[in-house]
């Protein structure tokens, strides 16, 4: 039998409702003649809910801990959904990351799969059952703690199921229709996109654009897995992610994200090493490290800017401040109120001036770029963060995305 991953949001299994309704899905599936894993996130705002109960106990980091009770949301979801389906007449078992075989680092909180050894899986498939493998987590295979992979973790957990069953797609289940030409709920004519490569999404995925955890969207592309991102509240078609599409559009989509900070550390000899000195106590730390700008002035001197996610905007400045004394820089700044906006097109290969034309944009908006950085489907603009929605709508316009399909 043919085999689908199927992933469901935390908004898809939200209350019992919604979990009947999921077994009513994946049994529809079951009967058609596919093999089904269901990868569940937990229930609602089930994590946030856990987070907060942790931070009202107590204010201090215990890293190890706080995986052990995160992971209890999607342990939740599996159970509950594996005894719809069993009441619909159709075998289930749930599994959690661990007894799924999901190996991975040992970072909590961000930890990365590294292997899936899914004989468990396998086993359940082979004796005609759904098996259900709870989201977001997986163990250390050398200290056999429980670890979290990270916000959609559980689009992670999927697509790496998919590539290691030999899956023929991977569907993930969520709120809205697909992936949009930029976010909706900024974007009031933001159209759907019928299909979109890896490699876009990827790129929108990593400036900000919810739908798809980036590492998922990894995992696809190295394994060629097809990833359909559609409604869980309706059958209709949603977005198809793979290696190919039918249009080379020039612009795809938008992205934006405004959890964003610039650390910026100025007066920085201009020798040789000194940005090696800066980025690998960085790297060392953990801290994701996005746009760089280096400016040079005349006195021998440089001031070089980079942006980081705002939750390590505080690490960043003691990490660059020890940094700065230590090679006679000028001081470090922190801006926490910028942002960034992203256009991305496989077609921008090819075709010549896109920037220009973004950047027009966006002056005839008023709108001041602070930072840019380039690759060769993507330019990204860091703005202040109170324009960064109004720089998104007046781009949508601009560059053509209003009304028309990908």
């Amino acid at each position: 039998m043919p085999l689908v991953v199927q992933k469901y949001g935390g908004t898809s299994v939200a209350d019992a409702d919604r979990i009947r309704h999921v077994a009513r899905r994946i049994v529809d599936t079951y009967k058609e003649g596919e093999n089904v894993v269901a990868v569940v996130s937990a229930m609602g705002d089930g994590t946030d809910e856990l987070l907060a109960l942790a931070r009202d106990v107590s204010q201090q980091d215990h890293p190890r801990e706080l995986d052990m009770l995160l992971t209890a949301g999607e342990r939740i979801t599996m159970s509950l959904l594996a005894m719809a389906i069993q009441d619909l007449g159709v075998p289930a078992m749930s599994l959690t990351g661990s007894q799924a075989g999901i190996l991975t680092t040992g970072r909590h909180g961000h930890a990365e799969i590294v292997e899936i050894k899914a004989m468990r899986v396998r086993e359940g498939l082979d004796e005609g059952k759904v098996v259900i493998v709870a989201g977001y987590q997986g163990v250390d295979p050398d200290t056999k703690n429980v670890t979290t992979l990270g916000r959609g973790g559980s689009d992670a957990t999927a697509v790496a199921l998919a590539s290691a069953l030999g899956a023929g797609r991977c569907e993930i289940y969520t709120d809205v229709d697909g992936v949009f030409t930029a976010d909706p709920r900024v974007v009031e004519d933001a159209v759907k996109i019928d299909g979109i490569t890896f490699e876009e999404m990827l790129e929108l995925a990593s400036a900000g654009a919810g739908v798809l955890m980036p590492r998922s969207v990894e995992f696809g592309r190295r394994f060629n897995i097809p990833i359909h991102v559609r409604s869980s509240f309706h059958d209709g078609e949603g977005t198809w992610v793979k290696e190919d599409v039918m249009e080379e559009a020039v612009v795809r989509g938008i992205a934006h994200n405004i959890s964003e900070a610039k650390v910026t550390v100025f007066a920085v000899p201009d020798t040789p090493g000194i940005a090696a000195s800066l980025f690998e106590p960085l790297a060392t730390a953990g801290i994701n490290v996005d746009m760089i700008v280096q400016n040079i002035s005349h006195d021998g001197t440089t001031d070089i800017s980079f942006t980081v996610p705002t939750e390590a905007s505080h690490l960043a400045k003691a990490e660059a401040e020890a940094v700065a004394a230590d090679v006679g820089a000028g001081g470090v700044s922190v801006d926490e109120r910028v942002g960034k906006v992203t256009v991305v097109g496989i077609g921008m290969k090819t075709e010549s001036g896109v920037a220009a034309q973004m950047f027009r944009v966006l002056s005839d908006a008023g709108i001041n770029i602070q930072m840019i950085s380039t690759s060769p489907i993507r330019i990204s603009c860091v703005v202040d963060q109170h324009q960064v929605e109004s720089a998104v709508r007046a781009l949508h316009v601009g560059l053509g995305l209003e009304g028309s399909s990908s």
